[in-house]
């Protein structure tokens, strides 16, 4: 089972019973996403694409727990499942997000009273497989969730210690050089609201993880590399990149 260190003592066990992710939550990565499956489909970016509108709900899906691996972990590139099926050029992507820990059960409650049912905050690598995730009827779950493809952690910042984590920076690093970089106030739907909206339409548990989305700056990972998410006041999660 994996644990992380709880800042102020302390260690969390990490099980949640599922996790809830968000799509296209900062303003400048709906920008961008055209840009991404351009490049998909020719190889280069296109900056001229035209950006789809902010979204007006937020979009879920989910992430199976299989992803998750702790600080220092590899991040496995499926490369072989990906031959098999044929893809010969497969684009991995970063993704620097906000994870929210939930530490009672959660259902159906106001924006106002979410922040309270909030265990703590920590670090979330969301990996996506671009051609499996855009390229299946089913959803964004199966290329969302190959194993390894949540890296968490440094540690975990109680909700006590972050009482507004819309204050919080979020920063990304491919290799060293700085790719992502962003504050909360910049989620088109903030924590309390998407801990809110979600527990509408799923009860979340103890123990349920919610990635927050991604701000602007996605790119492609290969073997050899190595990718930092680092949030202020809780630390830097880094992983190596391989291939299987």
């Amino acid at each position: 089972m994996l644990e992380l260190p709880v800042l102020g003592g302390g260690i969390l066990p990490i099980a949640p019973t599922k996790i809830v992710a968000v799509g296209l939550n900062y303003r400048a990565h709906v920008a961008e996403s055209p840009t991404i499956l351009a490049s998909q489909a020719t190889g280069k970016m296109d900056a001229t694409a035209a950006p789809p509108p902010p979204p007006q709900v937020p979009i879920l899906f989910p992430k199976t727990p299989n992803v998750l691996v702790g600080p220092g972990e590899d991040i496995v590139l499926p490369s072989s499942w990906l031959r098999r099926s044929g893809i010969a050029q497969a684009r991995t992507d970063y993704e620097a997000e906000l994870a929210v820990i939930i530490g009672r059960t959660c259902r159906r409650v106001s924006e106002e009273e979410a922040l309270a049912y909030v265990l703590g905050y920590t670090c979330f690598n969301d990996v996506s497989q671009r051609e499996v995730q855009n390229g299946d009827r089913s959803g964004w779950w199966r290329g969302k969730s190959f194993d390894t493809f949540g890296p968490i952690g440094p540690a975990v910042a109680p909700a006590s210690l972050v009482p507004d984590p819309a204050v919080l920076d979020i920063e990304g690093r491919l290799n060293g050089v700085l790719v992502q970089k962003a504050r909360l106030t910049d989620l088109i739907f903030p924590v309390a609201r998407l801990i809110s909206y979600i527990s509408w339409n799923v009860t979340l548990e103890v123990g349920d993880i919610i990635a927050t989305g991604t701000p602007a700056g996605v790119g492609a990972l290969k073997a050899g590399d190595t990718f930092e998410v680092t949030i202020g006041g809780i630390g830097s999660l880094r992983n190596p990149v391989r291939e299987e």
